[in-house]
């Protein structure tokens, strides 16, 4: 590709409207920052556009396979990112100001539901436990133990998360004694189970539809992205959060997702807005050069996770950022380099980190 050094970005920033409209002006009032209008216009677009759908699926004798299975792919596969990643924005930096602080309980709980998230489970692993511990071995989403281009790694990885997580994650708070933590995850799965069983007499179909697999579906795709994002570990400087995380450039996830390609820069800094992450990547390209960080261009983390599991590292290496031009070109040596990157990490080698 081309010199890194003259890299032109066209990700998202942040450029200051010139004149408001009547949403704007009124959504202005209530939330803290302007540069997140954007989530008022999604949050907008799932009232009107999702829920009186969900609705009408649930009204009795409406309910439509059809219906619910364009429903189910509009929802998963077209909204369901940019929900995750606005509920991601706002879990780091509320959305609302603090008169109107109840508000920010609207998003993940009456809106994440609809897109498989139980209410408080995201914040509670996100915030209580993942962005602590950096990918480290006491992080219970790490992937330092697993071969990451092993799609039986992937599945081990998943399935432990799916059927354990909770539990695990409840253990991890009780040992922390985090018990604010500990309760808001309580709640909120136990109210979302309680919520489908509910439902689920006035119509199984729509629960399913609705409920149900868009809980499947982004729970998969959390843990799929989670492994994109932290595939390529130096064994030797793993809590390193240039060499433990990685950064997708020039993406269109990026510019439907808020910027989330920009992985390494939210470790460093999880707080920073995500309109301000194009601008620092170039600003400190020096330090992700000196730090052999590892950079993919017009890839986001559920390609290079496809990429992975059918070990086509030709591809990943064709997009890869030369940040510092080490390579000067050489694919095969990329290649190499990446698998250096993807290889497990003995659990001696992996406590050597939580020992220091």
């Amino acid at each position: 590709m081309a010199n890194p050094e003259s890299l032109i970005l066209t990700d998202p920033t942040f450029t200051k409207k010139q004149q408001f409209n009547i949403i704007d002006k009124v959504a202005l009032k209530f939330i803290r920052d302007e540069r997140d209008l954007p989530f008022v216009y999604l949050c907008l677009k799932i009232l009107v556009f999702i829920i009186p759908v969900a609705v009408y699926l649930f009204t009795p004798g409406n309910f439509n396979w059809y219906i619910a299975f364009a429903y189910l792919a509009f929802n998963s596969l077209v909204l369901s990112g940019p929900f995750t990643l606005m509920l991601h924005n706002t879990s780091h930096r509320k959305l609302f100001k603090k008169d109107y602080e109840f508000l920010n309980n609207f998003i993940p709980w009456v809106l994440g539901p609809f897109y498989g998230q139980s209410p408080e489970t995201y914040f509670a692993h996100h915030i209580g436990m993942h962005h602590l511990e950096d990918n480290l071995p006491p992080d219970l989403s790490s992937t330092m133990h697993y071969q990451r281009d092993s799609i039986g790694g992937f599945l081990h990885y998943f399935g432990t998360f799916f059927f354990f997580g909770i539990v695990q994650l409840s253990y991890y708070f009780k040992k922390k004694s985090a018990w604010w933590f500990l309760k808001r995850l309580l709640l909120g799965e136990f109210s979302f189970f309680m919520l489908c069983i509910g439902l689920s007499f006035i119509s199984w179909q729509a629960t399913l539809m609705v409920f149900v697999l868009p809980f499947l579906i982004i729970r998969f795709a959390m843990m799929a992205g989670n492994w994109g994002q932290h595939a390529f570990i130096d064994a030797d400087d793993a809590a390193n959060n240039y060499k433990n995380s990685i950064t997708c450039i020039n993406s269109r996830y990026n510019r439907i997702c808020f910027n989330d390609g920009y992985h390494i820069g939210h470790h460093i800094r999880p707080n920073r807005h995500w309109t301000d992450m194009p601008d620092d990547f170039l600003n400190t390209r020096d330090k992700y050069a000196a730090n052999k960080a590892i950079v993919f261009d017009e890839l986001d983390f559920f390609v290079i996770w496809f990429h992975l599991m059918t070990k086509n590292y030709k591809k990943l290496a064709k997009h890869f950022v030369d940040v510092g031009n080490r390579f000067n070109g050489d694919q095969e040596a990329i290649i190499a380099f990446l698998k250096t990157r993807t290889a497990r990490i003995s659990k001696e080698k992996a406590m050597e980190y939580v020992e220091s």
